[in-house]
C-alpha cells in the first residue's frame, strides 16, 4: 500500500494543475512506435497511478478520440486545451488506473523509471546495456 502524501504537476504553461494523493504504482519508459510518435521522441516516462488519486485543482482538459494503441486496447489522452501537453493517458485496458506523463510532476526526478517497455522498437543508439529490467514487449 502507497503512503499518503500530496504530489503536485503541471502543464507547460501552468494552466493545467493537478495532485496526486499517493505516490506512482510504477514508472516505465516506454519505446513503442505509438509512444515516439506522439512525443516526438525516442521514448516516454510514464507513472502508473490508481485513478482515484488524481485530482484536476486548475484549469481544464481536452481529450482524443479513443485511439487504437500497440496492445490492439484503446486508449484515451488527455492534455491542456491551452499548451497542448500531456498530462495522463487512460488505458481501456488497465481498469482503475491511468498513466500520467511523468515528467508533468513536480518532482519528476524521485520516480526514475523502473523498466524499460516494448524494447523491440527503441532507437539503436539508445543504449540499455546496463538496465537490468528490459522487455521486448509488455
Amino acid at each position: 500500500m502507497n503512503k499518503k502524501i500530496e504530489l503536485k504537476g503541471q502543464c507547460l504553461c501552468g494552466e493545467v494543475k493537478y495532485k496526486l494523493s499517493e505516490k506512482p504504482l510504477f514508472t516505465q519508459a516506454c519505446h513503442c512506435k505509438d509512444c515516439k510518435v506522439l512525443t516526438g521522441s525516442s521514448y516516454v516516462i510514464n507513472s502508473s497511478i490508481l485513478e482515484n488519486t488524481l485530482t484536476i485543482t486548475d484549469g481544464e482538459l481536452s481529450a482524443t478520440k479513443k485511439l487504437i494503441a500497440g496492445s490492439g486496447k484503446f486508449i484515451t489522452i488527455f492534455f491542456c486545451k491551452n499548451c497542448g501537453a500531456y498530462i495522463y493517458t487512460d488505458y481501456e485496458s488497465a481498469i482503475g488506473r491511468l498513466n500520467v506523463r511523468t515528467q508533468t510532476l513536480e518532482n519528476s526526478k524521485t520516480f526514475p523509471p523502473q523498466a524499460h517497455i516494448f524494447t523491440k522498437d527503441k532507437d539503436e543508439w539508445v543504449n540499455l546495456s546496463n538496465i537490468n529490467n528490459c522487455f521486448e514487449n509488455v
